[in-house]
């Protein structure tokens, strides 16, 4: 464990509120994306997150260090939302829970010509004024394609490009393959990009 995560926890073993302050300032919009990849709404979402705080409250003092802090607080946050979601889903119609226009593919056959080559090469977001791309509108267009992915694509895109976790991290929280991960990595990453296309060319 690193001297300054050491000390983190060591104040909050001790009840030093300015830490953990700190310390949910500093996940609390990850955890709540990642979150609300789980369950169907924000305010179950904020509920879930809520109990992984006061969870990380209650096990601090069983912290081994084996993980990183942040690492030991997103596994918690995970099977919490797993639990809810699980809770969920037990009165969600099943047809309910893929989004009816998926098929299985990261991008549309009908954009690629004969030979597998791109009909027309997809937009080159670098020549692009980074106002544009970093516009409220924009960045409500790709929360809202990763609402609509499929939970688990929905999972690893939130824990691997918003909360930054390494892709053995989120194999080991999820449960899955390396393999699989960049799979759904690939999928979830190629979908939200499909939707920003939209947007960007109109």
């Amino acid at each position: 464990m690193k001297v300054c995560e050491l000390s983190v926890v060591e104040r909050l073993r001790a009840g030093d509120e300015s830490a953990f302050e700190a310390l949910v300032e500093r996940h609390h919009g990850e955890m709540l994306a990642v979150a609300r990849t789980y369950v169907r709404t924000r305010a179950i979402a904020e509920e879930v997150v809520q109990d992984t705080w006061l969870a990380v409250l209650t096990a601090i003092d069983r912290f081994e260090g084996r993980a990183a802090l942040k690492t030991w607080i997103f596994r918690i946050l995970v099977n919490t939302a797993i639990t809810r979601g699980e809770r969920e889903a037990r009165s969600t119609p099943f047809s309910s829970l893929e989004s009816p226009e998926y098929n299985g593919t990261a991008v549309e056959p009908e954009r690629f010509g004969p030979g597998g080559h791109w009909r027309a090469e997809p937009t080159d977001w670098r020549t692009m004024p980074e106002e544009g791309l970093l516009g409220r509108e924009t960045i409500d267009v790709v929360r809202r394609a990763v609402e609509e992915l499929p939970p688990r694509q929905a999972q690893v895109i939130a824990m691997r490009d918003i909360a930054g976790f390494s892709s053995d991290e989120v194999s080991l929280a999820l449960g899955i393959s390396r393999g699989n991960q960049r799979i759904l990595l690939h999928r979830a990453r190629s979908r939200v990009r499909m939707a920003l296309e939209r947007h960007v060319d109109g």
